[in-house]
């Protein structure tokens, strides 16, 4: 399922047009985005945990010229499946 797939499916679930299902899905997100940028968790019950995990620098290797480069530090975001999301799964 891709965002034009969901966009139609809760457009058809409640009625709206596919337009405003696409902005309540925009802002859904964007407040997803902002929080986490924050460095807030965001904590859907029954769904499931978005939050950051930083990552610390390192070094690795270029696999064709085997030459050590440098990765630099980073922040990742993180999804723990809630119980109800694994449940309806399993």
């Amino acid at each position: 399922m891709n965002k034009n797939d969901l966009v139609a499916h809760v457009a058809d679930k409640t009625d709206l047009s596919k337009a405003k299902a696409a902005e309540v899905l925009d802002t859904i997100f964007a407040a997803i985005e902002g929080a986490l940028k924050k460095k807030q968790e965001v904590r859907l019950v029954g769904f499931g945990t978005f939050s950051t995990s930083k990552r610390k620098a390192g070094k690795g290797r270029n696999p064709r010229t085997g030459e050590e480069i440098k990765i630099p530090a980073s922040t990742s975001v993180r999804f723990k499946a809630g119980k109800g999301l694994k449940d309806a799964v399993n």
